[in-house]
């Protein structure tokens, strides 16, 4: 007489330890990550705007440098404050939509920054953003 012992089931390999990492590594990432406002810059020419039925025209966009020393630069001309309101306050009148970026440097003050924004705000700027640059890891 011979026993027959059933055969032993083979080990299987659960999904739920991997699945748990991968949910904790998914939940990190989202964490930190960081999500760009990708408005700040328009991405349509005035061209391509008024070709997909927009009635409204696209605004002009102005970017303003702000260097280290705290002069802002205006397509490659360094102005100052009454200047820059002057040249906004007459972009405002052509085109009341105009939409203003500043991009300040890593190194300007914060109050030559808010010497720009004041300076926007006079000229009757209604559209101000402030972009600012991250460098590459």
């Amino acid at each position: 007489m011979t026993l027959n012992r059933p055969a032993r089931p083979r080990a299987l390999i659960s999904l739920v330890p991997m699945i748990d990492v991968m949910l904790i590594l998914l939940v990190f990432f989202m964490v930190t990550s960081t999500y760009l406002n990708l408005d700040m810059i328009p991405a349509v020419k005035p061209s391509e705007g008024t070709a997909t039925g927009n009635t409204q025209a696209p605004a002009g966009t102005l970017m303003i440098r702000l260097g280290a020393d705290g002069v802002p630069v205006l397509r490659g001309t360094a102005l100052d404050a009454e200047t820059l309101q002057a040249t906004l306050a007459s972009a405002v009148a052509n085109e009341p939509l105009t939409q203003v970026v500043i991009l300040p440097s890593g190194a300007a003050q914060t109050q030559a920054l808010i010497t720009v924004m004041d300076s926007a705000a006079l000229a009757g700027v209604t559209r101000l953003r402030v972009l600012r640059l991250e460098a590459a890891p």
